[in-house]
């Protein structure tokens, strides 16, 4: 396998960011898509909703192929479907369809996590920690950003634009990447339901995978159970925000993000489960200052950017050490790995939601909290265990 270039790092992230923004353009156009359809915020809420399912189905169905075939080719047809399934949500008659369109968007839009173990693959070992994590760092960019973009182009030109304009820039990093992603040495042949079973072996075998996912999952259900109703919340507050104001707090998201690389450094030097407390922490602190500022656009603002920092330090870390357990089968770990963290994020859209209708902003910010403390409490519980589990030495006197 060749080394990575350092030309390559960037166009990776851009190229992650870019793919995962289009699991999130709806989350700001819920209130339009709404009004657009005759529906309930339980009833819109299905679409960013079924995108993580269908992203985490990705994970699950198409990312182990990464370990057996080349990765090139699927990244490129992958991208092209995504682009056309983009184009076609404008054309949605009614709100069930374009839910549905969104379970494909999020099926054929799990690139990035193609491109990710393909990065650790040509990254150096002792670079690897800070390769994934530009990688995710532009990955989680495109996450924010695409919220700000749909805001904006949403409010100024209707939520039919957001999406033509995603079928667009996404066929524009089509191109970028058929002149980028290098080629790769043939792979061993696994019979595809070997392959799938494989992954289940993997979580069986390594108790990091199983706890790290879970991590993962939990932090990321707190993440969307804030961003899946910001938009809800805004338009109820005396201001009457809407989409442009919802996006435009992905902006200030972006300072949590860069702090990707540096998580990434640390990773490599350390790889403590520290990183872990300090994100999932902040996270719980994001969702404190959110019910205590409620109705202040500041103090928001200072809540996502320290959502932002918690749920991306405790994926980076996550993630450069799932990397670490088995160089061969980095797709299939990032596979379960994943899934969880999808899925998480999939019930944290639905949760979200609920909270929102039964029990307003308060429930949303009780199920955020809990969500990451219960991070926190499995890595307590994981601590007692391995202390538990180390003898101990006596003296003889």
């Amino acid at each position: 396998m060749p080394a990575l270039p350092r030309r390559l790092v960037p166009i990776f992230a851009v190229a992650a960011g870019a793919a995962a923004a289009n699991l999130y353009y709806a989350q700001p156009l819920l209130v339009d898509l709404q009004a657009d359809f005759h529906a309930g915020p339980g009833e819109a809420g299905w679409v960013p909703t079924l995108a993580q399912v269908g992203y985490a189905l990705g994970m699950l169905l198409v990312v182990p192929l990464g370990d057996v075939v080349a990765r090139r080719p699927l990244i490129l047809r992958l991208t092209a479907l995504t682009a056309l399934l983009l184009a076609a949500a404008p054309f949605s008659p009614s709100l069930a369809v374009l839910a549905g369109l969104h379970l494909f968007i999020g099926l054929c839009t799990c690139v990035p996590q193609l491109l990710v173990p393909l990065a650790a693959d040509l990254a150096p070992p002792e670079e690897r920690g800070r390769v994934v994590g530009t990688v995710m760092s532009g990955l989680l960019v495109g996450i924010l950003l695409s919220r700000t973009f749909s805001g904006v182009v949403g409010e100024s030109a209707g939520w039919h634009a957001v999406f033509w304009a995603g079928a667009g820039m996404t066929a524009l990093m089509w191109l970028l990447l058929r002149t980028s992603l290098p080629d790769e040495p043939p792979r061993p042949s696994v019979p595809y339901g070997e392959l799938l079973r494989s992954c289940f072996t993997l979580v069986r075998r390594y108790p990091d995978l199983r706890l790290h996912s879970a991590l993962g999952g939990l932090a990321f259900a707190a993440f969307t159970t804030f961003w899946v109703t910001l938009v809800l919340h805004l338009s109820r507050l005396p201001g009457g925000y809407g989409a442009r104001a919802a996006g435009l707090y992905g902006v200030i998201g972006v300072v949590g993000a860069i702090a990707a690389p540096v998580v990434g450094r640390v990773a490599d030097a350390h790889g403590g489960r520290v990183i872990n407390a300090v994100g999932c922490a902040c996270i719980v602190l994001s969702f404190g200052l959110l019910w205590i500022g409620r109705s202040s656009l500041l103090l928001i603002g200072l809540a996502v950017v320290a959502l932002d920092f918690g749920t991306q330090a405790s994926h980076i870390n996550n993630q450069a050490r799932i990397f670490a357990l088995d160089p061969a089968a980095r797709s299939r770990l990032n596979t379960v790995y994943m899934v969880n963290y999808f899925t998480g994020g999939a019930l944290g859209s639905l949760a979200g939601t609920w909270a929102w209708v039964h029990a307003g902003w308060a429930g949303v910010c009780a199920t955020g909290a809990g969500l990451s403390a219960l991070a926190l409490l499995l890595l307590a519980a994981r601590r007692l265990t391995e202390r538990a589990a180390t003898p101990r030495h006596t003296s003889v006197t």
